[in-house]
């Protein structure tokens, strides 16, 4: 857990709008099992505790809301949280939670993303509050080729990175950003931001935090949890 670094108010906002086509699943992805327990709760526990203090606000469709009520009842989970309505692209869910945002920090999180690290939080969260914006990336490690027209053409991964999430902000900045927005057609947080002008930093992310959207990605959850639960 966080101890005491922070001089400002941090708010979470988890995004959890998905469903299961790619799984092939009834029920949408972030409600799935894993370990006998819907992944979204999982993610829920893990920022939870990397500070008790943070503002947690979960945005889901508002046709998932009840089925959420029954997955808590069914479960017995309890953990505070704020509910936002969701909106037809990851823009619009986002902005949907700013309305609730309290802290002067503010995160985004991909809701089936369980394995975020408290550390990784932290780190995220203390180069936003030093910069302003700050996204965890790792190195790509498979060969990359970009498409033109009829043709293709290698290019060097070392100068790529793939991004993660939390992605932080000042509150105010991230604010900013989406309400001078020129369209919601945008693949994350910090596009938005870079597209008003401010700079994002990176930070080191983590292979284990894996984003679930296969069936491949839950048989890797499962593991992932067995070994924590052993090394435990």
């Amino acid at each position: 857990m966080m101890v005491g670094a922070f001089s400002m108010k941090k708010s979470m906002i988890i995004v959890a709008g998905g469903s299961g086509t790619r799984m092939g699943a009834e029920i949408p992805k972030q409600f799935m099992e894993v370990a006998g327990k819907p992944i979204l709760m999982h993610t829920l526990d893990v920022l939870h505790n990397a500070d008790r203090t943070m503002q947690l606000i979960l945005v889901l469709p508002n046709d998932q809301f009840q089925f959420w009520e029954s997955l808590k009842n069914k479960h017995h989970f309890k953990l505070q949280h704020e509910m936002a309505v969701g909106g037809a692209t990851r823009f619009l869910s986002v902005s949907s939670g700013l309305e609730k945002v309290t802290g002067e920090l503010v995160g985004v999180h991909d809701g089936v993303r369980p394995f975020v690290s408290e550390k990784m939080v932290e780190t995220c969260f203390s180069k936003a509050e030093e910069t302003g914006a700050a996204v965890p990336v790792v190195p790509i490690v498979q060969s990359l080729r970009r498409l033109e027209e009829d043709r293709s053409e290698a290019v060097d991964r070392n100068l790529f990175r793939a991004v993660q999430t939390p992605q932080c902000f000042k509150t105010h900045i991230l604010k900013a950003a989406f309400k001078s927005a020129s369209g919601t057609d945008y693949s994350d947080d910090a596009t938005v931001v870079e597209a008003n002008g401010q700079t994002v930093a990176l930070v080191d992310g983590d292979l284990m935090n894996i984003k679930i959207t296969s069936p491949l990605d839950i048989e890797l959850a499962e593991l992932i949890t067995a070994r924590r639960t052993i090394s435990n």
